[in-house]
């Protein structure tokens, strides 16, 4: 007698699948049986056969049944925090800098008696900024943290308590903005914001522990199941909002433990903030232990790992830090790298010996760069530390918003990754492209060049710089429209609606070692599944993909958003 399957946890029937995300082809329907938090068999009629007394069954009425959305680049800690813990300041609060203190001076401080605040854009709110903020609320300490991470302005009482005067040294890679006179204005950029941070009283954990979960619902109703958290630990300080330290490490291992944590995450450990890492950092950081933390706890690595360790190699182009092989900006300079070191040679060499490091470890590198010069620099590093110790690290560039034709190459050539933000290049628009010239701008992350390479490459929001819906993130990877050129731009660099779904899916579970575990629909794989309200969309209707919304989300074959679960979304991102 021919045996009967074990009847299934649960079944989705009547779903569509975009076509190409099945390896066999995209019937027009499909059923999806979920068994013990995996797809135990996709397709017709006969995945029926697997309904037993005990099934639940979810109708998806036409609806794209998705692979689980996987966010390669989301600061979580920090934008839990800015989503639910801050004042907000950023353009859909305010369009004029007298509007972003108006709000400061109407905020309350925080039960430490400070004003922490978040979102100003200097390129949407034009010069004048720090003159204004720095005589903002007289009496209380205000800081005031700008879009990109990267920048935080401070009045003079926060000045005051973080003990920053004329006389103070700006620390490698930051920079302390100072009037004719000398004084600090207010404003800190990048490695120079740790002085700043470290003067904050900690963030409760209670604090963080609430933002953490409210945020986490945001995410599994936007259809996310997996994240890369990408830098929490020591050097976390000068990182955002300075949130991202040891002790949210060690809350969301609580989490996990706990079984609260319903999102899967890698995490990244920064033992040096945006500027002036050195080898003899990451050397004390890894000899710490630190980088066994969740293992020693006994946490399933397939919810919560520590992946690796982030390293910056430059800074931005927005702040002038990125490092190009040909002058850009007002200022018209190459930048440079933030790493140790007197000049770039030196400081290459750093680089080198940084991943080295954590190459040895038996962990994987990533790298910050947002310049070519940068970029170059990064994979060249890579690519030495696995000729010297071969090994699956599966090292990666962040950002690299400007690679050339023979760095994406190398890339593919060597099996790096290459993680990239199009919400942050369509953000940016014509003022990003002032300040980088029109043919730059046009090469700015060149995604289908990446693609036909053959790089390992994925898409993703590095929030909270840019929102967390991923189906923006695809829309600007798709068309390259910009917030002043909404209509698609035909530069050769657009992806494919489906091509770039991929990008959200399977190519970041290679980044995460788990392709053989989520990313895609098929037996045996967890159940981490996205359902939308409607079929996907043609390539020829890209626009359509914002007219679809998550109706479901399941994690591991549990069911963490439905119809019916309408999460405080607090303001929007």
């Amino acid at each position: 007698m021919e045996q009967r399957a074990t009847a299934a946890d649960l079944v989705v029937i009547n779903a569509t699948v975009p076509e190409g995300v099945l390896p066999n082809g995209s019937p027009d329907a499909a059923n999806v049986a979920v068994s013990s938090g995996r797809i135990q068999a996709i397709g017709g009629q006969d995945v029926l056969g697997l309904v037993g007394p005990g099934t639940r069954i979810i109708d998806a009425d036409g609806g794209a049944v998705l692979p689980g959305i996987n966010d390669a680049h989301l600061h979580f800690i920090a934008s839990s925090m800015v989503r639910f813990g801050y004042v907000r300041v950023g353009s859909h609060a305010a369009s004029r800098w007298e509007e972003v203190c108006r709000i400061i001076e109407q905020a309350r401080p925080e039960a430490d008696g400070w004003i922490r605040a978040h979102g100003w854009d200097e390129l949407v709110l034009g010069p004048g900024g720090p003159e204004l903020v720095l005589d903002c609320k007289p009496g209380t300490p205000v800081v005031v943290f700008d879009q990109t991470g990267h920048q935080l302005l401070a009045n003079r009482v926060a000045l005051e308590l973080a003990g920053i005067t004329v006389s103070t040294p700006a620390p490698t890679g930051g920079v302390i903005e100072r009037a004719a006179d000398g004084s600090p204005t207010g404003r800190l950029v990048d490695a120079a914001m740790e002085l700043m941070t470290r003067a904050l009283p900690a963030l409760p954990v209670p604090v963080m522990r609430d933002a953490a979960l409210r945020f986490q619902r945001i995410l599994h109703a936007q259809g996310i199941t997996s994240l890369t958290e990408p830098g929490l630990g020591p050097g976390a300080g000068g990182l955002l909002d300075g949130s991202c330290t040891t002790a949210a490490l060690d809350l969301l291992g609580d989490l996990a433990l706990s079984g609260e944590l319903t999102l899967r995450m890698n995490t990244l450990l920064l033992f040096a903030g945006t500027g002036g890492i050195s080898a003899d950092m990451v050397r004390e950081g890894l000899e710490s232990g630190l980088h066994r933390t969740y293992t020693e706890r006994g946490i399933d690595s397939r919810k919560l790992r520590i992946a690796g360790v982030k390293v910056f190699a430059d800074g931005t182009p927005r702040s002038g830090t990125a490092w190009m092989t040909e002058p850009y900006g007002h200022a018209c300079t190459h930048g440079s790298m933030v790493v140790a070191g007197n000049t770039d040679s030196e400081r290459s060499a750093e680089l080198g010996e940084i991943v080295r490091l954590i190459h040895s470890a038996g962990l994987q590198a990533g790298i910050h760069a947002t310049g070519d010069a940068a970029t170059e620099a990064a994979m060249n590093a890579a690519i030495r530390a696995q000729a010297a110790q071969p090994g699956d690290n599966r090292h990666y560039v962040i950002h690299g918003s400007f690679p050339s034709n023979q760095s994406l190459a190398g890339l593919a050539e060597h099996g790096i990754g290459y993680s990239t933000n199009p919400m942050i290049r369509s953000g940016g628009g014509s003022l990003l492209e002032g300040i980088l010239g029109p043919e730059r701008f046009r090469r700015h992350q060149p995604l289908r060049s990446a693609a036909r390479q053959g790089v390992r490459f994925n898409i993703a929001s590095d929030s909270p710089v840019t929102t967390t819906d991923w189906r923006r993130t695809i829309l600007a990877a798709v068309t390259r429209s910009t917030v002043d050129h909404p209509e698609p731009v035909d530069d050769g660099e657009g992806l494919g609606l489906v091509q770039a779904l991929a990008a959200m899916t399977s190519q970041p579970a290679w980044q995460d070692h788990a392709e053989q575990f989520k990313g895609a629909l098929h037996p045996g794989l967890a159940a981490d599944l996205c359902l939308l309200d409607a079929p996907w969309p043609a390539d020829s209707e890209p626009d359509a993909l914002l007219e679809r919304h998550v109706a479901w989300t399941i994690s591991g074959g549990q069911i963490v958003h439905e119809p019916s679960m309408v999460p405080a979304a607090g303001p929007a991102l």
